[in-house]
């Protein structure tokens, strides 16, 4: 498994921990990442991924509530709420990481901790939200491989 994955998991267990623990985000921090046996290449990107999500949350759902019209928001699983704002996070915070896979990723993160059916509705809407960020000029992405 790569560190970023590892980091990704790691920030989708303490973003879970947050939204039911009512713990601050530096406890959850504390800890959820930092107590782990992992190397600091590891907790770092969790820690900056984590911060950055749960600073924004309001802002991603409202992304993600535009693309799931169909979908009574509080019935969507939380697991597939959490991932869609990390994805949503990495567009708009990490512009060296590449859309494609900020979706490849969240979509086995889904399917790994969610529902069967959590990767189809992820990449649904994570590519929904990518079109619409990309049409408001909002993404930010430089180089190879990002646009």
């Amino acid at each position: 498994m790569s560190t970023r994955r590892r980091a990704r998991e790691i920030a989708v267990q303490a973003c879970y921990a947050f939204e039911f623990s009512g713990n601050t985000p530096r406890n959850v921090i504390d800890t959820s990442i930092l107590n782990l046996d992992e190397p600091a290449v590891v907790t770092d990107f969790a820690v900056a991924l984590f911060e950055k999500t749960v600073s924004h949350k309001e802002e991603f759902d409202k992304l993600i509530m535009a693309r799931a019209t169909n979908w009574d928001f509080n019935r969507i699983a939380v697991l597939d709420k959490i991932v869609l704002r990390l994805i949503i996070c990495e567009f708009l915070n990490f512009t060296d990481i590449p859309p494609k896979v900020s979706i490849d990723e969240g979509i086995e993160i889904a399917k790994k901790f969610s529902t069967e059916q959590s990767g189809r509705f992820v990449n649904g809407i994570a590519d929904a939200i990518l079109v619409d960020l990309k049409e408001k000029g909002i993404l930010k992405k430089s180089g190879r491989g990002l646009n």
